[in-house]
């Protein structure tokens, strides 16, 4: 990891120390993308398994998981993975409720109530990566909120290993979570068959979930077609930045920082601590632990563009943390909670020395689909919210007509919109022939 002082930098310097990793998206990657999602919009299924067969290896005659498999997949499980899903999502399940947004009346004046209704998402797409290794704690996150919501349709695709089987914590995840539909598809395919639909796979209105570059790209592509599908947030590589001080252990700091750091190639992390026997200390655990992880190679790539950052103070790593807005933030001071108030962008916050990120990763309850590159700035995690569609309903009586038409009619009359005016004046002539 590369060591910087954040006081002895120029602007452009700091602005350096902050870059995250370019994202590719390259001519070649694009029209690539392009191209399978034009496939699938024309051949449907007939395209989705020649796609599989290229990229997935795998041979597919039915494309949706079957009532026997998801059965079969269960039987399999190891009871102890099964218990650990069942828990994990008791407690996503018990937060994302109590956060859930609510209906709102509201009268604005007397006669006039104003209201939100909530509405749920109807089909939904669901999509959880399984390249390097399967994500069923990515199924938790998105399943579970979608069932709050109450939408009507919840499909999945996730994709197949070579023997054509989904992975079984995956397919039992789903199964607990109440996904509706699941498919055993991946990659950019699966994408533009849950945007556009196709024989087997519907058509979904909004779809969720992280991926490789190539799912991330046919993300943006059909999210930017009218025709295709809204999407849960822009994606980048997984990140986590560490404010710590003195008083931190530079074993768990080093730990925090190497579990993102292990997650890809093009995953960074940051250190930053006004302390430097700490920057001291966590470099060498980061070494010394590194080397015993079995994804090593990946880890290091990681730490090749990640920074151990020294700052005059705890207020200016925060300074420094919202200017970097990460997707992860863990905060290892000896009184956490006095930074909090500071904190104006990061998609999840860590607080203490006994909240890894990786109990948010899986367990702690928040959800782990987050903004990052950057987004936290102007985005949220994935939360019922997210599966839901907010309408608001305004009803006036008489007097309340009365009451706020004028204000309606001088805007309008500000605005030189006179239908707008006279549709409310026209109202308060009624009225007053009437009175």
């Amino acid at each position: 990891m590369n060591r910087l002082d954040w006081n002895a930098l120029d602007s452009l310097g700091q602005r350096a120390a902050l870059a995250r990793p370019a994202q590719s998206r390259a001519e070649s990657l694009r029209s690539g993308v392009e191209q399978i999602v034009a496939r699938v919009r024309a051949d449907g299924d007939a395209a989705l398994r020649e796609l599989s067969a290229r990229y997935d290896r795998c041979a597919l005659d039915a494309i949706e998981v079957t009532a026997q498999e998801l059965h079969d997949a269960e039987s399999r499980l190891d009871p102890e993975l099964k218990a650990a899903i069942d828990e994990a999502a008791a407690r996503i399940e018990a937060f994302h409720r109590a956060a859930a947004p609510q209906p709102v009346a509201v009268d604005t004046a007397s006669g006039v109530r104003v209201e939100r209704m909530l509405r749920p998402i109807q089909r939904v797409g669901l999509y959880v990566p399984a390249g390097s290794a399967p994500l069923p704690s990515t199924a938790l996150m998105l399943g579970v909120p979608a069932r709050i919501a109450g939408c009507a349709e919840v499909v999945l695709c996730s994709p197949a290993r070579a023997d054509g089987r989904c992975d079984d914590a995956v397919l039992y995840t789903a199964k607990v979570t109440g996904v509706h539909r699941v498919f055993k598809l991946g990659g950019a395919q699966a994408i533009a068959a849950m945007a556009y639909g196709t024989e087997s796979v519907p058509k979904c209105d909004k779809l969720f979930g992280p991926g490789n570059a190539w799912v991330t790209e046919a993300k943006l592509q059909v999210s930017a077609d009218p025709e295709g599908a809204a999407i849960d947030m822009p994606a980048g590589p997984s990140e986590v930045l560490v404010i710590a001080d003195e008083d931190a252990n530079p074993a768990f700091v080093a730990a925090d920082l190497l579990s993102q750091a292990e997650h890809g190639p093009d995953s960074q992390v940051i250190l930053l601590s006004p302390s430097a026997a700490l920057l001291d200390a966590v470099a060498g655990e980061v070494a010394r632990q590194c080397a015993e992880l079995p994804r090593a190679d990946i880890a290091e790539q990681a730490l090749s563009q990640s920074r151990l950052i020294a700052v005059a103070s705890l207020a200016q790593a925060v300074e420094v943390s919202n200017r970097y807005a990460p997707e992860h933030l863990i905060v290892q001071v000896a009184d956490p909670r006095a930074l909090l108030s500071g904190i104006e962008s990061a998609g999840s916050v860590f607080l203490g020395p006994w909240t890894p990120e990786s109990v948010g990763d899986y367990c702690s309850g928040s959800n782990h689909v987050l903004p990052t590159y950057g987004y936290a700035r102007s985005y949220s995690g994935v939360s019922v919210a997210s599966f839901q569609k907010q309408i608001t309903v305004q009803e006036l009586s008489a007097d309340g007509l009365r009451a706020i038409g004028p204000c309606t009619a001088t805007l309008a009359a500000a605005e030189q919109l006179e239908a707008h005016r006279r549709a409310v004046v026209l109202r308060l002539a009624a009225l007053e022939d009437a009175a």
